[in-house]
């Protein structure tokens, strides 16, 4: 096919196969409230909501009006490669009391147009099946250690430190990509994406370490959490003993562990196993090896050493996506363009972009802030510099 060759898609005809579904993804994506974007095109909340549920067609000058008001290309609206059921969609935050629900709906709206982006890639280009099985921990009784351990057998992972948890998640199917800064008040989450799961990193720590565990705490509530209300401390704690045992099976590393604050020792076991010092003096007191009493004295010493901002050493590259990347320079080598890609996806060019990057694309502080002040508290664009 050559794209090249496309005839521009003209507002009438997007007028008439209007998905409103596809209204609602570029609403979330650019923080608006159906107030806030009827203000913008000068009709009322009431008809945006009925745009929205397909009940009510918008003229093809309401269709640019919309377009120019949401920074998208009137095709934008056309309905897309995957059909969009938001209300099927779960996605677990963190600190749900700390974020906005108007920052959470632009999230998942990024989560789910990564989901659009790769069902266009995978047009061209084969990924792995995904295979992330189900170990539900509903009670107490349930272990969420025994859900770690289990995942890496249903994944056949060797024993010791998992070298590259990003590689080892796509391999298995999960799209891992990083949210950009614009909307990085919220912390790393995950959620069924209709086709395979999806983990979103939040890119602004640049801590390998943190990178890692926030990772495997995704990985445990895909594992272990389908049906569970997000956000609770009793999943959100779960979660987190899944990611240390995940990342340091006790049976592994138990002997391994000093009983006091042998900090060299712990320095040599943070670079072979991928963690971080607290995150290993948490696991030495989980397993016993350590005594409270010790491991409180340890973390106030590093605290006094201003280790819990940043801990001592060099810190290693982050982790890095391939699975939407590489099929992106696959394609790109056999002359399909990343506009291209985009166009196909429904997606503009620089959200595109951000979607398939290998490693966070970093904007300026003064640009978000800019951004900030003409939405609401908490949110901004993630269309950036397209207004």
């Amino acid at each position: 096919m050559n794209y090249r060759h496309r005839s521009p898609v003209q507002v009438g005809d997007v007028a008439q196969l209007f998905d409103g579904k596809r209204l609602r993804l570029a609403r979330h994506l650019a923080g608006l409230r159906k107030n806030g974007l009827a203000d913008k095109v000068d009709k009322t909340p009431t008809a945006i909501a009925s745009y929205e549920k397909n009940t009510k067609r918008p003229a093809p000058a309401t269709v640019a009006q919309l377009s120019l008001a949401l920074g998208v290309d009137p095709a934008f609206f056309l309905p897309g490669p995957v059909e969009l059921e938001f209300s099927d969609v779960v996605a677990h935050f963190r600190s749900l009391r700390s974020t906005t629900q108007l920052a959470r709906d632009q999230a998942l709206a990024y989560g789910l147009a990564t989901v659009e982006v790769s069902a266009t890639l995978e047009r061209h280009v084969e990924f792995p099946a995904a295979s992330v099985p189900n170990f539900e921990v509903k009670s107490d009784d349930d272990s969420p250690e025994e859900a770690a351990n289990s995942l890496r057998s249903a994944w056949e992972m060797p024993l010791g430190p998992i070298s590259h948890l990003v590689r080892s998640a796509e391999n298995r199917g999960v799209l891992v990509v990083f949210s950009p800064p614009a909307s990085a008040s919220v912390d790393a989450y995950s959620f069924e994406g209709m086709s395979r799961p999806v983990v979103v990193l939040n890119p602004t720590k640049r801590d390998y370490y943190r990178q890692r565990f926030d990772l495997a705490h995704e990985l445990g509530h895909l594992v272990m959490h389908s049906d569970a209300e997000p956000g609770s401390a009793k999943i959100e704690a779960q979660a987190d003993r899944f990611a240390a045992e995940f990342l340091m099976p006790g049976e592994q590393i138990s002997e391994l562990l000093p009983s006091k604050a042998d900090w060299g020792k712990l320095q040599r076991l943070k670079e072979s196993w991928g963690v971080s010092l607290q995150a290993l003096l948490y696991r030495s007191r989980a397993l016993g090896e350590m005594s409270e009493v010790t491991h409180r004295n340890a973390m106030m010493f590093l605290s006094s050493k201003g280790w819990r901002r940043q801990e001592p050493g060099v810190m290693p590259v982050l982790e890095q996506p391939s699975l939407l990347p590489g099929s992106v320079s696959l394609l790109e080598s056999s002359g399909v363009t990343a506009w291209e890609l985009a166009e196909e996806s429904r997606v503009p060019l620089d959200l595109f972009q951000k979607i398939c990057s290998r490693s966070p694309l970093y904007v300026a502080e003064e640009g978000i802030e800019a951004e900030k002040e003409a939405l609401p508290n908490g949110v901004v664009s993630i269309f950036s510099n397209r207004h």
